[in-house]
């Protein structure tokens, strides 16, 4: 990593408030060009809180952005950080709303040429792609990172039209004690109590609205841009990572939106910016790379970015099962189109007898986190174990065999109940034994005719059932094999089904995996600069005595038959900022199965989180106890709020709510 100290231009930076039309102010930190002529202005728009928690990110970009001659701007969405008004929900038709008001606000400053840019990751990265779907005029170029166009199926609430436990549960528990967080009196003043205990009275727990839109309805479509990719008129930079679980938005963006306006680029990343040099490496000079997207698209120069691949995508080697790698060793390939011309499909029939496939309920425990940071206990281990839960089906390599973009398995399946679901995980399989988990896909038994409705199987009825697995590039060596291995359950991911404990029986003849091979070559030219950052904010982490908690311990309970896993999402712990704010948060994660009874599932988790400015004697704590548990019928939520002021207790408040398994 190089920091950078001098930039082309000098730079100032500013706290303002931006008004919107119903007298809202957001919070925004601009950093601006001394420049004698107005410039064109990027932005970054999350709920994440730009005084504290994105600070740390924020300084080793937006500045960098201002070094080389825009106003970047970081803004706080409404209810969140020091912005006012109460928070909502994610992507609302009001955020939304209020974004483009602030491009409008952007464009129209006497320091703005007119012309704006929006980036971010996550959710930064969502709302762009959704502002942009919008169209206001003074938008002209986005970079998304580890976004999505398709909220339901691509998100961190469904997978295949199944509950995703893990992260359903842990994004709604984050969010109920990121929103339950205070304004910081330093920033804005006084009112900061009153504002607070506005918001808190505002809140509801976001997971009762997600399970009640257990397929994809209109609550999914909106903010999906999916639904109309030709409302899309800004340039779209779309990136993401083989870890995310976002990247197969970057395919169907770069299929969709028009050549003359769109680049893909996907590395081996993980939920992270490229430049950050988180694991899995290797990282890229990722800001100089967004820098041609923004002076080719904002300032008219040709900066040769339209002239690169269609998709820039990584290929890794074969590596050995681990749950961090540095780096992972590979080629990047370019693609002139997707589907590109040089992928090829090729369809491996399954073989054998028929086989009943009936996983015990833990089988999942080894599948890794669902949004990997670059942690060391962040990537799925050894796959033995679990190929030895699923029913497998092997393919031997005779010649190195590159992969590029979303398998498929079409499956002859009989099931005796009317619900269930499947999970397809493709891996890699070394001459020693050794199972490496390249990508996986899951299908709830109910979206078999499509995610907007939930269609019971009728018992003892055999269907064909076809899903696309997850996109990945990896290159299969000879001496290798290929296994498909095929479960029922696959928990925490999935939330199982009643009765699913019965499995189904899969037939092998008219049993296909199809596997999108790319043709070999001997080099490409793709190359990037070395990552390059401005200089860091100067956070501290005080050393605490406590002893770690393991990021992620399975524990056993033999007689019991119970699994339970406990997580430690390792989030950012005890910092100290240049200001004075002392900020703490811990969170721990606990997801528990009996390995026969599917209704047995149960998720929990705590947040306590803790603000405190010594200076100014203020002393804040959230402490936040989300949990989830079924039966045949319905989802059992509880959650509850703790807040206290300087050791008062300010806010309690417990919510109790059933709700309907229609499709999960």
């Amino acid at each position: 990593m190089h920091i950078r100290t001098s930039f082309p231009y000098e730079t100032s930076h500013d706290d303002v408030r931006i008004p919107l039309p119903d007298g809202t102010l957001l919070y925004a930190r601009v950093w601006r060009p001394l420049a004698p002529e107005p410039v064109p202005a990027i932005l970054e728009y999350l709920p994440c809180r730009l005084t504290d928690w994105t600070a740390p990110r924020d300084w080793q970009r937006h500045p960098w952005y201002a070094g080389h001659g825009y106003a970047s701007v970081r803004v706080d969405v409404r209810g969140h950080g020091n912005s006012e008004g109460v928070p909502g929900d994610e992507y609302s038709a009001t955020e939304l709303a209020d974004g483009v008001e602030v491009v409008n606000w952007l464009a129209a400053q006497p320091w703005c040429d007119g012309r704006v840019g929006m980036f971010g990751i996550s959710w930064g990265g969502f709302n762009s792609l959704q502002i942009a779907a919008l169209a206001p005029e003074p938008l002209k170029a986005v970079v998304t990172v580890c976004s999505t166009d398709d909220r339901y199926d691509n998100d961190v609430h469904y997978m295949g039209g199944s509950v995703l436990a893990v992260d359903m549960h842990a994004w709604a528990a984050t969010m109920l004690a990121f929103v339950s967080r205070p304004p910081d009196p330093l920033h804005v003043g006084d009112a900061w109590r009153d504002m607070w205990l506005g918001r808190l009275e505002q809140v509801d727990p976001f997971i009762h609205t997600w399970l009640d839109h257990q397929t994809r309805d209109a609550y999914w479509r909106h903010g999906s841009v999916c639904e109309d990719y030709g409302a899309i008129d800004a340039a779209v930079l779309a990136v993401g990572g083989w870890h995310d679980p976002y990247r197969d938005t970057v395919l169907r963006l770069v299929e969709h939106l028009p050549a003359e306006r769109v680049r893909g680029l996907i590395g081996p990343w993980s939920h992270q910016y490229p430049d950050r040099g988180l694991p899995p490496g290797p990282a890229i000079g990722f800001l100089q790379e967004t820098l041609r997207w923004w002076d080719q698209h904002l300032k008219g120069v040709d900066t040769g970015v339209m002239r690169e691949p269609l998709l820039r995508a990584y290929v890794s080697d074969s590596h050995p099962p681990a749950t961090v790698y540095d780096t992972l060793p590979g080629r990047w390939v370019g693609e002139p189109a997707w589907p590109s011309p040089n992928v090829t499909t090729v369809s491996y029939g399954l073989q054998g007898p028929a086989v009943l496939v009936r996983s015990p309920q833990h089988t999942g425990v080894d599948a890794g986190r669902f949004l990997p940071f670059g942690n060391d206990a962040d990537l799925p281990p050894d796959q033995r174990e679990e190929d030895a839960r699923s029913a497998g089906f092997e393919f031997a390599v005779g010649e190195e065999t590159w992969v590029l973009g979303r398998p498929r398995v079409r499956l002859r399946v009989t099931s005796e109940v009317s619900r269930g679901q499947v999970v397809a995980r493709l891996c890699d399989v070394a001459p020693d034994g050794s199972s490496t988990l390249v990508t996986r896909g899951v299908l709830n038994f109910s979206a078999r005719h499509g995610r907007n409705r939930a269609v019971p199987w009728e018992p003892g009825a055999t269907q064909e059932v076809s899903f696309e697995l997850n996109g990945i590039g990896h290159a299969f060596p000879p001496g290798h094999r290929i296994r498909l291995a095929v479960s029922s359950a696959y928990w925490p991911w999935i939330w199982p089904q009643p009765g699913s404990q019965a499995g189904f029986t899969l037939e092998p003849a008219g049993s296909f995996l199809e596997l999108p091979v790319r043709a070999r070559e001997a080099a490409s030219d793709i190359a990037f600069e070395e990552p390059e950052q401005a200089e860091p904010l100067g956070v501290s982490h005080p050393a605490t005595f406590d002893e770690p908690r393991p990021e992620r311990l399975v524990v056993r309970d033999v007689a019991k038959g119970e699994w339970r896993l406990e997580v430690d999402p390792r989030y950012g712990g005890t910092r100290v900022y240049p200001d004075g704010l002392e900020f703490t948060e811990d969170a721990r994660e606990t997801y528990t199965i009996d390995e026969h009874d599917p209704l047995s599932a149960r998720t929990r988790s705590d947040w306590s989180i803790r603000l405190h400015r010594p200076e100014l004697a203020w002393d804040t704590t959230v402490r936040t106890r989300s949990e989830i548990t079924c039966d045949g019928t319905d989802f059992r939520t509880s959650n509850e709020v703790v807040c206290t002021d300087g050791g008062e207790v300010v806010f309690h408040r417990t919510w109790e709510k059933r709700i309907p398994r229609t499709a999960g």
